[in-house]
């Protein structure tokens, strides 16, 4: 017998005041191809139940991946009841059953995508790049999951997911030089020919823009960060806006709602409803019903992000951003984030820089002090920009700022936004007065 979660409450019964549960069945399929050939194929599959439950006011969580019967069941149930005794206390409010908006997490198509297939799509990449003095490696990964969620509450609610990730990265090795250029397709369903080879053309014109080394410009400098170069500005602002930080008291926009603490250019929106996104979702992970979350508009700050523990901690309600895995406590977790895209082309933004740089990758991103907004990063590639034009690509280069500052100071942003891991919509941007020295 197979553990089903109406199992999980009969065998709980009247030890706890609450209990959620959910199980989630992965199966990931990997190609490897390196030097434009085919190296390897696995499969990863995995099934696993968590559980969190409530006695005596008191949180308590297990996992397992044993989902063999009722001798499993029980030794889970066991180990919740005991992380409980020694658990938080924490008055968690469960969601009632209720109506869920439709979402289309699946694709049929992907889910019956065989090797030979998967790898037709790298190839297309791996020969599109394929060039003398170029390594090209690639990847693909298919990845089908199937979600069951229940409490004791009466919510109860099941859906299966589907995603597709394409990438391809090329190395260019003149003496001591080495250029590197990644670019990736990712999204629900199987990605067309016209965005793959979308992507082999980015990697192309970095390649080829990057041929030409040229001194790096210094001093304080309007730079575009291209979607691919950004991470260091909002990866700071997705810290900031979730609620654990906020009852923390360390994220610099606790205190902000309702101010305008950006350019009135910057909106933010997280949308788990947004269609043929690898995270958009019926519900999240503790059964709260899927809702578009504005959180920044016209650069001033709406809401923060929430699960239950620190919804019922900081006394809110949950915003649906819990994601639980098969071992441990849920955790915040945002869903399809994205930037409003601008008007202006590449013309039009490199016009806009004028004298300055172009970022689009960056090393270290995630080290340090990430919370205070402030970044310095050695680039790893990035493009000198005079009177509007890109002359060749930099060395030994590095940007400072930080990020809260200079997105007060948005100079012009792209319309030709990237879905980075397929969940984040980012465009090229424009800002002034970012820091640039010789390393």
């Amino acid at each position: 017998m197979r553990i089903a979660l109406d199992h999980v409450f009969d065998r709980i019964g009247r030890r706890a005041e609450g209990a959620d549960a959910l199980i989630r069945s992965e199966s990931q399929l990997t190609l490897r191809f390196e030097t434009g050939r085919l190296k390897e194929s696995a499969l990863r599959q995995e099934t696993g139940l968590n559980l969190r439950l409530v006695t005596g006011g008191r949180v308590g969580f297990a996992g397992t991946t044993d989902l063999s019967g009722i001798r499993a069941l029980d030794d889970v149930v066991a180990r919740a009841l005991a992380s409980a005794s020694e658990g938080e206390a924490c008055a968690l409010a469960w969601p009632a059953a209720t109506r869920r908006d439709p979402v289309r997490t699946f694709d049929d198509t992907v889910a019956g995508l065989d090797v030979a297939t998967l790898a037709a799509l790298g190839r297309r990449m791996v020969d599109q790049l394929a060039r003398d003095g170029w390594q090209v490696s690639a990847s693909v990964d298919r990845y089908v999951e199937e979600t069951t969620f229940a409490n004791t509450a009466g919510q109860i609610f099941a859906y299966r997911s589907t995603a597709v990730a394409v990438s391809a990265d090329v190395t260019r090795v003149k003496g001591d030089d080495v250029l590197m250029a990644y670019d990736d397709v990712t999204a629900m369903t199987v990605p067309a020919g016209v965005e793959l080879d979308a992507a082999v053309a980015r990697i192309v014109t970095r390649m080829k823009r990057g041929e030409r080394v040229v001194e790096p410009p210094e001093g304080k400098l309007p730079v575009l960060f291209t979607p691919s170069g950004s991470e260091c500005l909002f990866l700071p602002l997705r810290q900031a806006l979730s609620g654990k930080t906020v009852l923390q008291g360390i994220s610099p926009l606790g205190d902000k709602v309702g101010e305008p603490a950006f350019d009135a250019t910057l909106d933010l929106v997280d949308d788990p409803l947004h269609p043929g996104r690898t995270a958009s979702r019926p519900a999240d992970d503790e059964g709260v019903p899927s809702r578009r979350l504005p959180l920044i508009e016209q650069g001033v700050v709406r809401r923060f992000i929430y699960d239950l523990e620190t919804a019922a901690r900081a006394g809110t309600a949950s915003t649906g951003h819990g994601r639980r895995g098969t071992f441990g406590k849920p955790v915040i977790a945002f869903s399809n984030l994205a930037l409003r895209l601008g008007d202006a082309d590449e013309a039009a933004l490199l016009g806009a820089v004028g004298q300055g740089l172009v970022v689009e990758d960056l090393i270290g991103v995630g080290q340090g002090n990430v919370i205070s907004g402030a970044f310095s990063h050695p680039v790893a590639l990035a493009y000198r920009v005079d009177g509007g034009e890109i002359t060749g690509r930099v060395k030994d280069a590095a940007v400072a700022g930080n990020a809260f500052e200079l997105l007060k100071r948005i100079r012009m942003v792209g319309r030709e936004g990237k879905w980075i891991g397929g969940s984040r919509l980012v465009p090229p941007i424009v800002l002034d007065a970012v820091s640039v020295a010789r390393r």
